[in-house]
Parts: structure tokens; C-alpha cells; sequence
């Protein structure tokens, strides 16, 4: 009744203003958080185990720890470690992201080419791709 003679109503919305600023838009992802190409390094005998997730990295190394803690063996990091009588060690101190990448055709690439490199060093646990010579990766 106070704003009638005024010629002024009244409208009851929320606040957005909360909203605006605690946008995050502006913060980069936690690299574990993505996807692409990543090497797994034994930290005892520094052997490096190469692959590949569409899925975040993290969530990929809790799969590679699960199988070590519960020797399920399905992955060969996990079967090299326990095989050896290795530790694992934590996610940011074993866990290399080497490419970013979305999945399809070229994550299957790049993973099979830092699977060759490392057979070339000598220091892969993969079995993958053990002697097979590639023209194309030599170049």
C-alpha cells in the first residue's frame, strides 16, 4: 500500500548475485581429472607401464590400485608390482600424463607409439607391441 501513490511494484526475485560470483568458470581442471595417454612408473624399478582411458586419469589409477591392493592381476602394472614384490606409490608421484587427448583413433595412436618408444628404452612392462618394428614411429 506504501508504493501505490508512487506509481512503483514491488517484484520478489532470488539473489544472483551469489550465483555470479562464485563462478569458477575462469579455473583450469585438475590434470587427473581428463583424459588421453599416460605412463604408470614402477617406483622401484622405474619400468613404465604406457596406456590409455577415455576416462579422467584418476579414475583410470584407482582401477590400476584396485588391482594391486585386491591382486586381481587384470592390469599389468598391477600384476608387475605385486609380481616383483614392488610398491605402488601415490597417483602424483607414479603416474606421468603424457598426451591429452579425446578418445578415438589418434589416443590409440599415441598410445601405441609411447608403448614402442619405451620397448626401444627398454624399460616397458607392456606386452602389447613387444617386438613389433614400426617404420612410421622410427621416423
Amino acid at each position: 500500500m506504501l508504493f501505490i501513490n508512487i506509481n512503483v511494484r514491488i517484484a520478489f526475485t532470488t539473489n544472483n548475485l551469489g550465483k555470479l560470483l562464485n563462478s569458477r568458470d575462469d579455473q583450469k581442471p585438475d590434470k587427473h581429472d581428463i583424459n588421453g595417454v599416460y605412463q604408470l612408473k614402477c617406483p622401484t624399478c622405474h619400468k613404465k607401464c604406457t596406456g590409455q582411458t577415455g576416462r579422467p586419469f584418476r579414475v583410470r589409477f584407482h582401477e590400476h590400485y584396485n588391482d594391486y591392493k585386491y591382486a586381481n592381476n587384470k592390469t599389468k602394472f598391477a600384476q608387475h608390482v605385486l609380481d616383483e614384490g614392488n610398491s605402488f606409490g601415490f597417483m602424483t608421484n607414479i603416474m606421468d600424463i603424457i598426451r591429452i587427448e579425446k578418445k578415438g583413433r589418434m589416443l590409440d595412436i599415441l598410445e601405441k607409439y609411447y608403448i614402442y618408444r619405451e620397448t626401444q628404452y627398454g624399460k616397458q612392462i607392456n606386452d602389447k607391441l613387444k617386438f613389433q618394428k614400426n617404420p612410421i614411429f622410427e621416423a
